[in-house]
């Protein structure tokens, strides 16, 4: 699928278009964050954050490992 859209001026910046059909398939709605990600074909546009879903896993990991020392410090 290619679609195209204009770079527009929104102030001092630059912005684009998301098509309806563009945000769908990215399941994303107005106000979401999207994530501009370089990759070796060039970039993508993604609602996933790799450094945050990283950095919860090992939060999961840290609150499995001190689940007992964790429910007595909410106490």
């Amino acid at each position: 699928m290619a679609t195209t859209t204009k770079i527009m001026a929104i102030g001092n910046s630059s912005g684009i278009i998301l098509p309806k059909e563009v945000m769908a398939r990215l399941h994303v709605e107005r106000g979401d964050h999207v994530f501009i990600v370089e990759t070796p074909n060039g970039v993508e546009l993604t609602p996933y954050d790799e450094d945050f879903a990283e950095t919860m896993e090992i939060a999961r990991n840290v609150m499995r490992e001190n689940r007992d020392v964790l429910r007595k410090l909410a106490k």
